[in-house]
């Protein structure tokens, strides 16, 4: 469990004994018990068995496949894949590839429905850049932690020039929100709109120089 849910849920327990103590009943405690739990399993962070082989590229976060697109960026075609994730999704977010952080850099912005594809651009943001070490030599992985309606925080643990591994925790994005992954355009995707993944374990692409093909 994410250390949030620890401090989250014990204070709402904590609250729910003062009431207790207060009034002489438990009644009053009941909506900030089941506050706590609620709490207790948003921030849950189950184990994940990470994908081995060359050229996978796993996703950086649990929710649903809204789009796959071919898009154009300063640095040349890519392909985007969007990921939304709703309150009931588990929200650690993970590393797409093994690699050196490149680029890491977080961005103010609104706080529009992470459904909303103007939320890619306006949002409150944190953005990524992995370039691939090892199995993962000679790809290089952009995504983004962006930011919903109710989601208010991102955190992202590593800094520039850290080396993570594929399916490593990398921070979370609590409550509603949306991750983008921008992929290499030869990448060939192993997902499509509508499917559920899951951070660390489902395989977005694949290069196809990789040994998953």
């Amino acid at each position: 469990m994410v250390r949030d849910g620890y401090i989250y849920g014990l204070s709402l327990l904590a609250v729910a004994a003062a009431l207790k103590w207060v009034t002489g009943s438990w009644a009053w405690g009941i909506a900030p018990v089941l506050l706590a739990v609620f709490f207790l399993w948003f921030f849950r962070d189950p184990r994940r068995t990470v994908p081995g082989g060359a050229g996978l590229i796993v996703s950086p976060g649990d929710g649903l496949v809204t789009e796959t697109a071919a898009i154009v960026t300063p640095e040349g075609p890519r392909q985007r894949i969007s990921i939304f994730l709703s309150v009931f999704d588990v929200h650690v977010n993970r590393s797409p590839i093994g690699g050196v952080l490149t680029d890491v850099r977080y961005r103010k912005g609104q706080y529009l429905n992470a459904m909303n594809p103007a939320s890619a651009d306006r949002n409150e943001q944190n953005i990524v850049t992995v370039r691939g070490e090892g199995c993962d030599e000679g790809i290089e992985v952009t995504f983004k932690q962006i930011a919903g309606l109710l989601a208010r925080r991102i955190v992202f643990d590593p800094r520039e020039g850290d080396t993570v591994e594929r399916g490593q925790r990398v921070g979370l994005i609590k409550f509603g929100s949306r991750v983008d992954v921008l992929l290499p355009a030869e990448a060939a995707l192993r997902v499509k709109v509508g499917q559920r993944v899951k951070g660390g374990s489902s395989v977005l692409a694949a290069m196809t120089n990789g040994a998953g093909l």
